[in-house]
């Protein structure tokens, strides 16, 4: 079976929905025979690289709440992160574009890193003080963290076509399936669950999902020869 999952680096719900979600996973009798395939969704798509503001000032612009309620929010989510282990930092983020941050995670998911890749950056978005949009540096040290080589992470960063035309497809599609804000979950493209849903959720669904999977068809059953474990089929002479 195959989850794929829509998310921002940017995103806190997707931070901890992630977390939610592999809480669940980890107790699924088939957790070896899910695939997780994790696939690009920016909040602020078009954003200009060097437009790095603090979340603060980002919440209360996009938002139109006051400073206090922009901080509020923050201490929730602050408490919300803890309560699934997380760290989280309630003050002194900032908050920019993505774009390049997805691109390295479709260059790690050729290299088979990509959920490492993920997790490193949630957290030093998240929990770290250094901030993960004010340079790429910064990315590639995370790239390297996570087991990719820095020359050639370096390389894809340097080039802005990179991997660009795997992130649109895959915000084309999210739009194509009704995904309207992350975290988005799809499982085996039977199911979706929308949002940072508690664990029981998850579970169910991935029941479910696991529970209703169709059947092979064999649409001709018989007069072709096979080969099998015991061996090829020799037509007889007639």
């Amino acid at each position: 079976m195959r989850v794929e999952i829509w998310s921002d680096i940017a995103c806190p719900w997707c931070y901890v929905g992630k977390a939610r979600f592999e809480k669940a996973l980890a107790a699924f009798p088939h957790r070896d025979e899910v695939e997780v395939v994790h696939r690009s969704f920016e909040l602020d798509p078009g954003r200009a690289k060097d437009d790095i503001q603090p979340v603060l000032t980002m919440l209360t612009k996009k938002y139109g709440m006051s400073e206090a309620q922009a901080q509020a929010g923050e201490d929730n989510l602050g408490a919300q992160a803890a309560a699934e282990g997380l760290d989280y930092r309630t003050r002194g983020r900032d908050h920019g574009s993505t774009f390049d941050m997805h691109r390295l995670l479709h260059f790690a998911k050729e290299h088979g890193r990509q959920d490492q890749l993920l997790d490193a950056l949630y957290k030093a978005n998240f929990a770290e003080e250094r901030s993960v949009f004010a340079d790429d540096g910064r990315l590639v040290d995370l790239a390297v963290a996570a087991g990719l080589d820095a020359d050639a992470a370096r390389a894809v960063l340097a080039d802005p076509d990179a991997y660009a035309d795997a992130v649109r497809a895959d915000e084309r599609e999210a739009a194509q399936l009704g995904a309207r804000g992350v975290p988005f979950f799809v499982l085996d493209r039977a199911y979706g669950v929308s949002g940072a849903q508690p664990a029981e959720v998850f579970t169910q669904a991935l029941t479910q999902a696991w529970g209703d999977r169709s059947p092979l068809t064999l649409l001709d059953e018989g007069g072709a020869e096979t080969c099998g474990p015991d061996g090829c089929a020799v037509p007889q002479q007639g």
